[in-house]
């Protein structure tokens, strides 16, 4: 399972979760809508917790950054300098 959410997204992912579950606790939604909220709720924070949208992976869609190439190669010399 590789990575494929960035932090901004997680970010996004985590304050509709807040949205969703504080319209839930006031009650402003109604019950059947909030069943549904829940379950969107909670595959919203398990994949900002796992950093891995399977979606994204269907589509190969990834918000993640990617490292600089001269990162990259700085940190494959030093290891092959061991």
């Amino acid at each position: 399972m590789k990575n494929n959410l960035g932090s901004t997204d997680q970010m996004i992912r985590i304050a509709l979760a807040v949205l969703i579950s504080t319209l839930y606790f006031t009650q402003v939604i109604s019950p059947s809508l909030a069943l549904v909220s829940l379950l969107v709720i909670g595959i919203l924070i398990i994949t900002s917790f796992f950093s891995f949208c399977p979606i994204y992976y269907l589509f190969g869609i990834s918000t993640k950054k990617k490292q600089n190439s001269k990162t990259d190669f700085f940190q494959q010399s030093k290891s092959d300098s061991n």
